[in-house]
């Protein structure tokens, strides 16, 4: 195996919840209020939709794509679901620092070291916005291959802190069968004084339309049962993954990246250049590590310069 390469789930194509215009000259990401999967493919107008896109949205008898069936791979919920602290270089598509909230890799004038991670709140390096949670679900869709899955990227607080409730949830009672309970990923909405009372959209992963609770466990003991029975090892395969993930650094390559980094952030934010920053004060962030009093401090004047005047409503 090459090290340092990070070994990730055969990826047949993606799920999203928005997409790329152009206004002004501009490309700009705009946030959707139906799914839509792609294959691997770009073409001057985009990704190119997967089959399965038309086929879901003809069976379920809609017009858009607002549910998907869908089974896991593994049965340990951090391996479907990678969420992590991320900050990117917008030039260049290169990954500069992920973290967890307790400890990061970034990239410094010496190479990759281990740092505290303070969470962006109350990191020097993460103002405006530069650091974002980075989710990362792989799903199955369809019978056609055991091991190949779609991967739906996301930066949103809701989606990321609901997909890791459903799928522990989930694990936690079916008796640890997460990876043959049918399932389905579904479009919610929702409305907060953030979002100035317009609808946000994020992504729930919840038992099929039509399908109990219990008769979805009832279901994945019999596929459990099927797999054990025709030799399939489903805790080999959770460590081979394991395996294949931490054979790396950082998840995406570059390639991918330059695509997400134009998916999720704005051309002002790629345009706002921080490689130097990370650089420079990679050796003061890892010989000092913010005492309380100090984090406080930093989280009250970062309140402050949100503060909105009363004059200016």
């Amino acid at each position: 195996m090459i090290r340092g390469l990070a070994i990730t789930p055969p990826t047949l194509g993606r799920i999203s919840i928005g997409s790329i215009v152009e206004k002004n000259g501009k490309r700009l990401p705009v946030k959707e209020d139906y799914f839509t999967i792609t294959s691997n493919v770009q073409n001057k107008d985009g990704w190119i939709k997967h089959p399965l896109n038309d086929e879901l949205i003809k069976s379920a008898g809609q017009d858009k794509l607002r549910s998907i069936p869908v089974r896991l791979l593994f049965s340990d919920p951090d391996l479907n679901l990678r969420a992590e602290y991320s900050m990117f270089d917008r030039q260049t598509g290169r990954p500069l620092c992920v973290g967890n909230g307790e400890t990061c890799r970034r990239y410094t004038e010496t190479g990759i070291q281990s740092l505290p991670c303070p969470s962006p709140d109350l990191c020097e390096l993460a103002k405006g916005g530069r650091c974002k949670p980075f989710g990362r679900l792989n799903v199955q869709i369809g019978d056609d291959d055991t091991l190949g899955t779609f991967i739906f990227r996301t930066t949103g607080f809701n989606s990321i802190r609901t997909l890791t409730a459903r799928l522990n949830y989930l694990r936690a009672v079916s008796g640890g069968l997460l990876a043959c309970l049918p399932l389905q990923l579904k479009l919610r909405g929702k409305s907060t004084t953030m979002s100035h009372r317009s609808t946000i959209y994020f992504v729930d992963l919840t038992t099929r339309d039509g399908m109990s609770l219990e008769a979805s466990i009832a279901a994945a003991k019999d596929l459990d049962k099927a797999r054990k029975e025709a030799g399939f090892d489903q805790l080999a395969l959770d460590r081979a993954a394991l395996d294949g993930f931490a054979n790396g650094a950082f998840e995406e390559d570059t390639d991918e990246v330059m695509a997400i980094t134009e998916e999720f952030y704005s051309e002002e934010e790629h345009n706002t250049p921080h490689q130097a920053m990370i650089v420079s004060n990679a050796k003061s962030t890892a010989s000092t590590k913010p005492s309380v009093k100090e984090q406080l401090m930093t989280k009250a004047s970062l309140l402050s310069s949100k503060a909105t005047p009363l004059s200016a409503a």
